[in-house]
């Protein structure tokens, strides 16, 4: 049996929906094959959760869906629809 190792990818959604357009990201690789920090690309991977699906990543966390406290609407600390994926794949090392 060939091992594998884990890829990681997080993506930021517009909003709660998996259709909705990628305002940030991060991507992590276990093969080493590639190497990446965050800010690294002028654009995204994938254009939405959707299509990294598309693409054969498993979804393995979203954030959950909270209101804002009142008088919090417009806070932009943080990003609040995060998506977390992952791809197994083969590792020859």
């Amino acid at each position: 049996m060939t091992p594998t190792r884990q890829k990681l990818l997080v993506l930021y959604l517009a909003h709660s929906g998996l259709d909705a357009h990628v305002v940030s990201w991060a991507q992590w690789d276990g093969t080493g094959k590639e190497d990446h920090i965050p800010g690294d690309q002028d654009e995204p991977p994938y254009a939405s959760g959707l299509e990294a699906l598309r693409d054969g990543w498993r979804l393995l966390q979203m954030s959950p869906l909270r209101p804002h406290a009142p008088g919090e609407e417009f806070r932009t600390s943080y990003l609040k629809y995060e998506f977390v994926f992952e791809k197994l794949e083969p590792f020859h090392g």
